[in-house]
């Protein structure tokens, strides 16, 4: 079974082809146009919207080429439908609409969230774990239970990704500015003490990017190292705690900042205290891509049938724990 999938809830916009024999998917190709602000500034949803909308054909194109397949070779497609920005996942929907309608194959919308679970588990082989979601849209520990994913934990304010974007945007990089506190930080040794909030297993970071800002005045290297440490010694002793409770022995970790490599060192720590094998979703896909949405809708197609084209949504708010998974 062959798949297309669309990503394009916030600054990517992606297309992706996988072929699923079995339970095994094989990635033939995905394609990615980012949208990146100026220095400074953050997403501005109209304006990533426009970035999506003038690049789909081409990124379209480019996947089907590199994948050596044509839409007519396609058995579904899925998409992102939420959560995200309004008017990028309605470029996403739009573009799977018209191919869906015109081609008569299959339509699935899926959840974003989910699709990062899903591609992590084919990539890193994770049978069980317990999940730790940290993206830009998304702060969750999650664990999976009568056929939904369980909040464990979550952030009470801004995500792990906004932190790191906020106070990036502050000291003027532009989004996504992960990459850049990361290396900056891996050049200081020297902490500076900052507001440390966990409340229950969840996590407050806005206090934490108040508090670091006046830092990076004096030093900004010193404020990135000590922002990193902060507000992932926060994340480790929810998902220490986590782990204890659910007594899980598998740690998967998945999203935009699991590219973070302190992040993983810190984690590895914790699985070792608990004999929990460590798996983190690969580079290249912890990121927003269509490879996400492609798996999550070919896994879906076992167990539903497709949507009508009325029956098609995209919801900004749509939260993974409302999802019945029962493939």
């Amino acid at each position: 079974m062959i798949g297309l999938g669309i990503e394009s809830t916030a600054h990517t916009f992606s297309c992706a082809i996988i072929e699923k024999k079995g339970k095994k998917g094989k990635i033939l190709s995905d394609v990615r146009k980012i949208f990146r602000p100026e220095a400074g500034q953050g997403i501005h949803p109209r304006e990533a919207s426009r970035h999506h909308i003038e690049n789909s054909p081409i990124v379209l194109s480019e996947c089907l080429n590199e994948a050596n397949v044509s839409v007519k070779d396609l058995d579904i497609i899925s998409y992102a439908a939420g959560p995200g920005l309004g008017p990028c996942l309605r470029v996403g929907a739009v573009v799977a609409r018209s191919l869906s309608s015109f081609y008569k194959i299959p339509i699935y919308p899926v959840n974003h969230a989910i699709g990062h679970i899903e591609l992590g588990k084919l990539l890193t082989g994770a049978n069980d774990p317990l999940v730790l979601l940290v993206s830009g849209g998304h702060t969750m520990l999650l664990s999976f239970l009568n056929k939904q994913w369980r909040v464990f934990g979550e952030t009470l304010d801004i995500t792990l990704g906004q932190l790191l974007d906020q106070f990036g945007r502050s000291i003027g990089f532009a989004s996504p500015c992960g990459k850049n506190i990361e290396e900056l930080a891996s050049t200081s040794t020297n902490y500076v003490s900052l507001p440390y909030s966990v409340k229950g297993n969840d996590v407050s970071f806005s206090g934490l990017l108040s508090a670091t800002k006046p830092i990076s005045e004096k030093s900004k290297i010193d404020a990135c190292y000590s922002l990193q440490e902060t507000a992932f010694a926060m994340i480790s002793e929810t998902v220490e705690r986590a782990l204890s409770f659910t007594s899980k022995k598998e740690l998967m970790i998945v999203g935009g900042v699991a590219a973070n490599k302190r992040l993983s060192e810190m984690l590895k720590d914790v699985c070792k205290r608990h004999g929990a094998k460590f798996f983190v979703v690969p580079l290249k896909y912890a990121g927003d891509c269509g490879s996400q949405i492609c798996w999550t809708g070919l896994l879906e197609s076992q167990v539903k049938k497709s949507a009508t084209l009325k029956d098609t949504f995209v919801t900004q708010s749509w939260r993974l724990d409302s999802v019945i998974v029962n493939y």
